[in-house]
């Protein structure tokens, strides 16, 4: 029986490995997606695309936890299997706390450190600077000094941490079950620990109510609802029919001016111009609509055009699913709230702990009927929590990155600038933080803590002996903190994601309080979003695209410019530095690279 737990337990870390090797890939293709060719670095694309790997593979860790926890008993007898010695629980819980800790510090040194780094290294890159001959190492330590303050701020959180009393304490009256007692972080460093990850969690929280809220509404409305494209034949004649006309206008104004001896005059001078800047963005838009029709396009192009069209239906279709999912959800988070708030057996001082669910709670009983055929529940729980984190980008790809209301940066397809895409990861980072206190602790609270473990409530025979239900399946219950057998404490393993937040919450009330009424703002933010979305019709923003158009045309004519102008400032230096250093400088006409 040890082996089939071991090979139980092997099989879910792999597929955590598979999965976590899939995000890679996903992590490779969205960073070259959206980043802007002309601006991209190599050293902001390998840091953003090793940060989402990172952070995509600790939101995917919480169906992992469940998992393992889970596989350690028998939902149907109530008992831990054979296997499932205290000693091999004990290590499958310390291996979930090494990948959690490491998963976490590596998260925060990323959003807190290395990322700060490579904004202002990419922000210290002048091409002018490197001609003249500045050197990587100032660049390195120009970086570096800006990014001292981050340094500085991740010390001081944790010496706030280690330093502050904690206002949980077990010697309290409240605590009087030994699932609370355990909570309480009484070494110096692990209460650090606590603080600086309630801290992050409380800050992400404030950005997952903004963009997570939004794009959960957004995300599934987006396959549903799409703005008229500039392809479309009703728009592609109205450009046709107006190009036609400008053009009839201007021959009309030369050909009225034909012979003056004093020139046109001012006002057919001024409109005439004016008829030219809009011919410019017709052609522009006519341009853009025979791109999108596969116009000069290759034939894969045009195959995936004919595709896309081919599975709109489906696209709709899976739409109105994950609008189903976005309501019940909310649905569940708000009867999960309005439970806690009411029932919660320690309120305030622990951040609205739920012994057990009192209302019927649809996502949850949805886990665990699912449970009963391995592994539904678990695949369910990863798409959930890669549903959040598409919502996340959604939302912050809609909201853009913004400063109360002014906007700093848009996030586009192919228009994302390197420091927005590294903010949008920091971001993103925090949020993910939000994420797994939103699901674990409101929309699938029960299944979140204890998996699919249930106890029986029948006596053991002696001390330390399995309680025995195989004829009394009336007597298995499902787990929850409020127990009060010991028993029942011995079969009963929380996940460790549920420990860290509950951990949090018991050790630093105000984070579970913040935490705990932000789920209120995010379901006003959903609700908001959503109704707003669904009765406003979706247009095509014509002023956006011109001023796309426009600046790919700048962007070409500057690239062409360039490489001009590159060709022949290193024909110059070639020739005036021949006869000093003919070997120090190729005249190969390639300028520095941006990295």
């Amino acid at each position: 029986m040890a082996s089939a737990g071991l090979v139980q337990t092997s099989l879910i870390w792999v597929a955590y490995g598979v999965a976590v090797a899939l995000c890679l890939v996903a992590a490779v293709i969205t960073t070259l997606t959206w980043q802007t060719p002309r601006e991209r670095s190599a050293i902001i694309s390998i840091v953003a695309i090793i940060s989402l790997t990172s952070l995509l593979a600790t939101i995917l860790l919480l169906p992992v936890d469940i998992a393992l926890v889970s596989a350690t008993s028998s939902p149907t007898l109530g008992a831990k299997k054979e296997w499932a010695t205290p000693a091999r629980i004990d290590e499958i819980l310390f291996t979930l706390k090494v990948v959690y800790y490491s998963l976490y510090s590596f998260d925060a040194l990323l959003c807190l450190v290395v990322i700060p780094f490579a904004y202002f290294w990419h922000e210290e890159y002048d091409e002018v600077e490197i001609e003249e001959g500045r050197s990587l190492s100032s660049r390195f330590w120009a970086a570096a000094k800006y990014t001292l303050f981050f340094v500085a701020f991740v010390i001081i959180l944790f010496l706030l941490g280690f330093f502050v009393p904690a206002a949980g304490d077990s010697t309290r009256s409240h605590w009087d079950l030994d699932y609370f007692k355990k909570l309480i972080a009484q070494n110096h460093g692990e209460k650090a620990l606590t603080f600086a990850l309630g801290l992050l969690v409380t800050i992400g929280t404030l950005l997952y109510v903004v963009y997570t809220g939004a794009g959960l509404a957004l995300l599934p409305i987006s396959f549903i609802k799409s703005a008229p494209s500039i392809s479309a034949p009703q728009l592609s004649a109205t450009t046709a029919s107006q190009l036609e006309q400008n053009r009839e206008r201007q021959r009309q104004l030369e050909l009225r001016n034909i012979g003056r001896q004093e020139g046109m005059s001012r006002k057919d001078r001024r409109e005439l111009d004016a008829l030219v800047r809009e011919e410019q963005t017709l052609v522009r838009r006519e341009r853009l609509a025979a791109e999108a029709q596969g116009e000069g396009k290759s034939k894969i192009y045009q195959f995936w055009l004919k595709l896309c069209a081919f599975f709109r239906p489906i696209k709709m279709l899976g739409g109105i699913l994950l609008l189903l999912l976005s309501v019940l959800i909310w649905v569940s988070m708000l009867i999960t709230g309005i439970d806690k708030a009411k029932n919660s057996i320690c309120k305030k001082r622990c951040g609205y702990i739920l012994g057990h669910i009192n209302i019927f709670q649809p996502i949850n009983f949805i886990f665990v009927k699912t449970a009963k055929v391995f592994p539904i529940d678990y695949i369910l729980m990863a798409l959930l929590v890669l549903f959040f984190f598409s919502s996340s980008i959604s939302g912050v790809a809609t909201v853009g990155i913004r400063f109360l209301w002014v906007r700093i940066f848009q996030i586009r397809k192919g228009r994302t600038a390197p420091q927005a895409l590294l903010i949008a990861t920091v971001m993103l980072g925090l949020i993910i933080l939000a994420t797994n206190y939103g699901i674990a602790m409101m929309v699938a609270p029960q299944y979140s803590i204890y998996g699919t473990q249930t106890f029986c409530s029948n006596e053991p025979a002696y001390p330390g002996a399995q309680p025995d239900c195989r004829d009394h399946k009336d007597l298995v219950h499902p787990c929850s903190e409020l127990l009060k057998d010991d028993h029942a404490k011995d079969v009963c393993t929380p996940s460790m994601m549920s420990t860290f937040l509950n951990r949090i919450t018991i050790t630093w009330p105000f984070f579970g309080l913040v935490d705990f009424w932000a789920q209120f703002a995010f379901l006003a933010v959903f609700l908001i979003v959503f109704i707003t979305a669904i009765f406003r019709a979706p247009k095509l923003n014509l002023s956006e695209i011109d001023e796309q158009a426009e600046n790919d045309e700048e962007e070409s004519l500057l690239a062409s410019t360039g490489r001009r102008f590159g060709a022949t400032w290193q024909d110059i230096r070639g020739n005036t530095g021949s006869t000093a250093s003919s070997g120090s400088h190729g005249g190969n006409g390639e300028r520095p690279a941006n990295v």
